[in-house]
């Protein structure tokens, strides 16, 4: 799960987990983002774009 450790080193916190799922949240001026992930190792790459987005975060940082 690299990307919820990528998350994790951005601020986001895991908040609670439902079955499979997985959700991060962050506080960013005023407003929390919150972003659920699979508990997955690997990603598929429709759902890693997902992630992506919802984390506001550059997608540069993902790609390794």
């Amino acid at each position: 799960m690299a990307a919820g450790r990528l998350l994790a080193q951005h601020g986001f916190v895991a908040v609670r987990q439902r079955g499979e799922h997985i959700v991060l949240q962050r506080q960013v001026e005023g407003t929390t983002v919150t972003v659920p992930i699979p508990n997955q190792a690997e990603l598929k790459p429709s759902m890693l774009l997902s992630v992506i987005r919802q984390s506001g975060l550059p997608r540069e940082l993902f790609e390794a």
